[in-house]
């Protein structure tokens, strides 16, 4: 018992409701192990804390030695799928969705034993499909079911295009757990409809049908949407500790506990304890970095973790702007015509990774400072000098040099 109330802790959806104490049981009478299925498309390569959150059930499924398969939609990638956001996302090429996939790979390892995971790609058998043989998978399955998912229902409804191809992606997607016979399958609670298509198609090839657990979807930085790179409100598993420590110390506190829930690896008991001290009126702040030192101490190291937490006091709790550091950037390194740049053309230089839209909306709402005095003129002309300093929001400092 004590094993399946861990199992089932954060899990937002289990379907059947008590299927995975049936699964467990077979699984042991059997003698065999239960295969549990995480699919992913590669749109994107980089891994955050909102994936971890199902990385981590399937490690403690690893850890019970069941067999995890990760399964890369490099076939589906490349048709583009329903984004659930009214519109379809864009097809990858061959190329992109290899790298991609490569670099998923790779940031597993932060989370489960990669070597003991078994890694499939859908273009294995989808690719060999013959036509007829793609007809009678789409006769499993009507118009009627493929319409409850409720992004195809909305944009029926608000007569907005479905392309076809969309309707077809949820069924290859539970043809999927008919080819590698999955007996549990994995994801937030945005895929329940998919993982669901996975279980009717199960039972129309006549084989014992998946259960899906679905993870809650953890928000991002700004409190509001889920955790996604494309909103920009991401903490990578792969990001340096100073900037883990510091994107966690810049959540809101309404989401203290969902992160102190969703993102450590405290026991029940010291979670329990760190509610009672937040809910006792001790400061947010104090919280927060308790939770920035376990989030480091999991994806790199604990003395990485006290190494951040004593930069984010100098560097952002000091109010002395001589005791912060800051980043030496050569000006012979970037573009200038006369020794003038734009203002948002210097900030593109110096804080890559952030969009252009972005950067101008930091300078506008007057993030942006030029030794101490802000400026929100987006374009004005920048005086480059030797010993300059940048702020660029509230964690970027930087220092031009000759």
């Amino acid at each position: 018992m004590e094993t399946i109330n861990k199992l089932k802790e954060n899990v937002e959806i289990i379907l059947p409701q008590n299927g995975l104490e049936e699964k467990l049981e077979l699984a042991k009478k059997e003698n065999r192990k239960l295969i549990i299925k995480l699919g992913f498309d590669p749109t994107a390569p980089d891994l955050h804390l909102g994936h971890a959150v199902v990385l981590k059930k399937l490690k403690e499924f690893q850890d019970l030695g069941h067999q995890i398969v990760i399964l890369v939609g490099n076939f589906t990638a490349r048709i583009g799928d329903p984004t659930g956001k009214n519109k379809s996302r864009k097809p990858l090429s061959l190329e992109e969705v290899q790298h991609n996939a490569e670099t998923y790979i790779n940031q597993l390892s932060k989370v489960i034993d990669v070597d003991k995971v078994k890694i499939v790609f859908n273009s294995e058998w989808l690719d060999k499909l013959s036509f007829t043989e793609v007809i009678q998978i789409l006769s499993k399955v009507t118009v009627a079911q493929l319409m409850h998912r409720n992004d195809f229902n909305k944009r029926f409804t608000e007569n907005t295009p479905i392309a076809m191809h969309e309707l077809v992606y949820p069924i290859l997607q539970g043809f999927d757990s008919v080819e590698i016979k999955a007996d549990i399958e994995m994801g937030g609670t945005d895929q329940l409809f998919n993982c669901t298509m996975g279980r009717k198609l199960q039972e129309t090839f006549e084989m014992s049908p998946q259960i899906v657990m679905c993870m809650p979807l953890l928000k991002g930085l700004d409190g509001k949407e889920k955790m996604s790179k494309s909103l920009h409100n991401i903490i990578g598993i792969t990001d340096e500790p100073n900037e883990m420590f510091g994107k966690t110390m810049s959540i809101p506190d309404s989401l203290i506990e969902e992160f102190l829930q969703l993102t450590t690896d405290f026991s029940l008991r010291e979670k329990e304890a760190i509610k009672n001290k937040l809910a006792s009126g001790e400061n947010p702040m104090e919280i927060k970095k308790l939770i920035a030192k376990n989030i480091i101490t999991q994806y790199h190291s604990s003395n990485q973790a006290e190494e951040a937490e004593e930069y984010f006091a100098s560097q952002f709790q000091s109010k002395k702007l001589e005791e912060k550091e800051f980043k030496s950037v050569f000006i012979k390194d970037f573009q200038h015509k006369e020794n003038t740049i734009s203002l948002i053309n210097l900030c593109v230089h110096l804080k890559k990774g952030l969009s252009k839209s972005a950067l101008r909306r930091l300078i506008e709402s007057g993030a942006v400072q030029i030794d101490s005095v802000k400026n929100k003129e987006v374009y004005a002309e920048i005086v480059i000098k030797d010993g300059m300093k940048v702020k660029i929001g509230k964690r970027a400092f930087y220092e031009l040099k000759e």
